[in-house]
């Protein structure tokens, strides 16, 4: 059977990709400039016998065909990028480049991918249809490496009839998936202010126009665009992060900056959202004395895995794991490129399990901390692998 096959190899190369990704730990690349890590992959494919082109400049696009590769096409999606972040873990195999990590987990994904890519092109007399892998640069910093490879044609030529991707999830234990129909992830939109007043002597005010005093003022204002024009039944978010201005203790200044982040799961109240922010801070702080600049910074969208192709993934989950390792993934206020993606075909993007806390194996994505238990790589690149075969869109 082609999900015993699948099985066997994933568990005789675990070791091959688990050195795959302590290398690409090792060696992380921030968004956009994946160059080392998108010419491993490269390599990699090129050694499985998989034909590739580049897109992106640093993604990477590979076609398996099967029998009757006319008959489906399914896209399979890692991301490749690391963050700005001082990795704190002790261990081999430890992040080489000084501020730069990857702990967001995408060393595993493109990892899994891998593995899936080798596992099918070796299985390829066994099932039907095209498989696309889609290795993917920047998911963690606008525009979004996702609207990239869209613009550039990744979902056409041959087109998908669906896309699947993987997340490890420091939170779900060792040997789980979940899986999650409909709303999964929030839209994610930045934030940028630019109080202006009139500077001057702080024992003064009534001389200047304080900025301090106006921006306060707006910050609160911006948390009732949630508390009261939201449908209390629609998640979103809005949170202030940064809020600077002055230098010292007896000037006004005469402007402050702010940045901060908001989030929905519904696009119509996001765009919504953005016109009352716009309308109800400019005249907050007209209406004081001072003068407004702002800027949102539009990010990605929602992600919303189909609902039918959730509830195969899910179905596909329990037959090569057991329906005791299939679980329901969380809503989350967090953002994913992925979400382009699923606006123009069927999308499916599920969680792997990767904590251990026998092993001390828990601290959360976007940490100094952050690592997996690496058994996980042989069930997500077994996932990937059958879904990519099996899965009829």
């Amino acid at each position: 059977m082609l999900k015993d096959q699948i099985q066997q190899l994933a568990k005789q190369y675990k070791e091959e990709f688990i050195a795959v990704r302590q290398h690409l730990h090792a060696n992380p690349e921030l968004s956009y400039k994946e160059f080392e890590t998108s010419k491993f992959v490269q390599e990699k494919l090129t050694a499985f016998g998989i034909p590739f082109t580049v897109m992106a400049e640093t993604g990477v696009v590979g076609l398996i065909e099967g029998k009757n590769p006319s008959s489906k096409v399914i896209a399979l999606r890692a991301d490749m990028d690391a963050l700005p972040i001082l990795e704190e873990n002790d261990v081999p195999y430890k992040s080489k480049v000084d501020g730069v990590m990857h702990a967001c987990g995408h060393d595993v994904h493109t990892t899994c991918l891998l593995g899936a890519a080798k596992i099918l092109n070796e299985l390829k007399a066994e099932w039907e249809g095209t498989v696309k892998l889609i290795f993917q640069p920047g998911e963690e910093k606008n525009p979004g490496g996702a609207s990239i490879m869209i613009k550039e044609g990744v979902l056409e030529n041959p087109k998908p009839q669906c896309i699947f991707g993987l997340h490890v999830h420091p939170g779900l234990q060792l040997g789980q998936l979940s899986f999650r129909g409909g709303k999964v992830m929030a839209s994610a939109d930045e934030l940028y202010l630019t109080v202006r007043g009139k500077g001057g002597h702080a024992a003064a005010p009534h001389l200047a126009v304080d900025p301090i005093l106006i921006a306060s003022h707006l910050v609160v204002s911006l948390q009732q665009i949630i508390s009261r024009n939201r449908n209390p039944h629609n998640p979103s978010v809005l949170s202030i992060t940064a809020f600077n201005a002055g230098t010292t203790t007896n000037v006004i200044p005469n402007e402050v900056k702010i940045m901060g982040t908001f989030r929905a799961m519904d696009e119509a109240w996001r765009f919504e959202a953005h016109e009352l922010i716009r309308r109800n801070a400019t005249l907050l702080v007209e209406s004081m004395g001072g003068e407004l600049d702002l800027h949102i910074d539009i990010g990605y969208p929602t992600v919303y895995n189909n609902e039918a192709l959730n509830e195969k993934a899910k179905t596909k989950a329990a037959e090569l794991m057991g329906a005791t390792h299939v679980e329901e993934t969380e809503l989350r206020m967090g953002a994913e490129d992925f979400g382009y993606y699923s606006q123009v075909i069927p999308g499916c993007f599920f969680r792997l399990g990767v904590m251990n806390k026998e092993k001390g194996i828990s601290s959360g994505v976007h940490t100094p901390t952050f690592n997996i238990d690496e058994d996980a790589i042989e069930t997500g690149m077994a996932m990937m692998a059958w879904l990519g075969s099996t899965v009829e869109p």
